[in-house]
């Protein structure tokens, strides 16, 4: 079955361990991590988005005490560059740019060893108020940028239990980044960023949008997932949400203002991960589910018991179905309703 997957870490570990140490053989073509270009063409993914991840506390702080975005800038862009540089070597992955880079697999019976990356940003607080940063990361191939992690940036809030934060909306800044995203043809990624943002979101978005990495609040009650009313919008929108692996935003019951070492250890279940697709389906419509692993974006032991990366994924869609998913929604969790968005927003 082809699949897209919205979001995943590993290019951002890859970058880390060349930082450590130089002499590492680990690569976007094969690694230890759960994705690699040589399990994916196996796995018949068709594309898969790769984040550039950036923790600003890891850059240190200016003297005025503010992060140093300026810092993590370089840092993303190092990042394309060594995305760019894999894609270079080897014929079987491209960086995609435009939509027909990824519907080459279905179009050229050539190509159906090729696995397209889609280039993000998680971590909008690097553009540091400057829309010429979001033009030059699009130029770059930057084609989806996460607007928040977990630190209050120029664009807005996180996501918080902390109340206070999670009802502040975007900045006037943010606004104009959204409305800017809009008119060169990025996708807006609401995972991480507070509700207030969400909404402000869904409000001056002029295209869809994506949560890329986030599930049902309803099912998981942490404060990265989605509530039934915000699943509802994004549905509305056009937009999707891609189902994450994570197993602290899969299992059942813990509220929003638990202790966040409830049920900690506990992993959670392919089942789990179905639930949520059954439940996000009932809520937000069959057009707005789609995959956002995160792979590679926590320990492996806090993945779905079972999962162990990409070449596991036949295991989700059994799960999927044995929970009812018919083969039309299958489609369209796994392929369609992700290249639908890419369409509209792309345009090209």
């Amino acid at each position: 079955m082809r699949w897209i997957d919205m979001h995943c870490d590993t290019l951002s570990e890859i970058a880390k361990q060349m930082k450590t140490d130089e002499n590492t053989k680990e690569s976007l073509e094969r690694n230890h991590l759960s994705v690699d270009i040589e399990r994916l063409k196996k796995a018949k993914a068709s594309a898969q988005f790769f984040a550039c991840y950036v923790n600003a506390a890891e850059y240190g702080d200016r003297a005025d005490g503010t992060r140093c975005w300026d810092t993590a800038y370089q840092a993303v862009l190092d990042m394309i560059a060594l995305a760019h540089e894999e894609a270079g070597t080897d014929g079987d992955f491209l960086i995609a740019g435009k939509a027909a880079d990824i519907r080459m697999r279905e179009e050229n019976s050539r190509m159906t060893d090729v696995v397209a990356g889609i280039l993000t940003l998680e971590e909008g607080g690097v553009l540091n108020g400057q829309l010429s940063r979001l033009e030059n990361l699009y130029k770059l191939g930057i084609r989806l940028v996460t607007l928040t992690w977990n630190y209050v940036n120029c664009i807005g809030a996180p996501n918080s239990r902390n109340r206070n934060i999670m009802e502040k909306g975007l900045s006037k800044f943010g606004i104009e980044v959204v409305e800017k995203m809009n008119t060169l043809g990025m996708i807006v990624d609401v995972s991480h960023l507070s509700d207030g943002g969400f909404w402000d979101c869904i409000r001056h978005s002029r295209a869809p949008v994506a949560a890329s990495h986030s599930n049902a609040r309803s099912i998981c009650a942490h404060p990265r997932n989605l509530s039934d009313e915000m699943l509802r919008a994004l549905g509305e929108k056009g937009g999707v949400a891609g189902l994450n692996f994570y197993s602290e935003f899969l299992r059942k019951g813990r509220g929003i203002q638990a202790d966040s070492q409830m049920n900690a250890g506990r992993r959670a279940s392919v089942e789990d991960i179905a639930d949520h697709a059954v439940w996000m389906i009932r809520k937000a419509g069959e057009d707005a589910v789609a995959l956002g692993t995160d792979f590679d974006g926590f320990e492996s032991a806090s993945l779905p018991g079972g999962i162990r990366g990409v070449e596991d994924m036949e295991k989700v869609w059994d799960a999927m179905r044995k929970k009812g998913i018919t083969p039309r929604q299958l489609d369209k969790i796994a392929y369609g309703n992700v290249m639908r968005v890419i369409l509209e927003v792309w345009r090209c």
